[in-house]
């Protein structure tokens, strides 16, 4: 083969895959991104220990797989201020619930898929703290502020 007719096929080819990298949100669709093994608030609150973002009472957060990788969004039970209602990828009731899908299930119960997004409308001022349970072990974790 050519060295031209080769570099032609291999951009060819790479013109072709690219779509298939990662997917395409704008990120005026989504409030946090989730990429590797994180969840990116836009535009986020600096200076905390997880990343959070901050939300007003009555507010839906929609989080966004901008990434290449499965994700889910399992609140902590432990973690949401008395009186609110439990949130979690799936639809699941409790956290048990949301890690036993995880676990039981051939593609992931839970999950949000590259270019999926899942939300949430929070009702009840307080701290959640959430996570994605494939990628905990890697400190995927995050905090959504929810004021009056």
């Amino acid at each position: 083969m050519q060295r031209r007719a080769f570099l032609a096929a291999g951009a060819s080819v790479t013109a072709a895959l690219a779509g298939c990298i990662g997917p395409s949100l704008s990120s005026s669709d989504y409030d946090i991104g989730m990429q590797s093994n994180a969840f990116v608030p836009d535009p986020g609150v600096e200076g905390t220990d997880v990343p959070t973002f901050e939300a007003a009472a009555g507010d839906t957060v929609v989080w966004a797989n901008s990434g290449s990788r499965n994700h889910t969004v399992t609140g902590y039970d432990d973690g949401i201020p008395e009186g609110a209602e439990y949130f979690a990828s799936g639809g699941f009731d409790n956290e048990q619930a949301a890690r036993d899908a995880w676990a039981n299930s051939i593609d992931g119960g839970g999950v949000v898929k590259p270019g999926e997004t899942y939300e949430h409308t929070f009702e009840v001022p307080g701290d959640y703290y959430y996570v994605c349970i494939p990628h905990e072990d890697a400190g995927m974790l995050g905090k959504i502020v929810v004021t009056d």
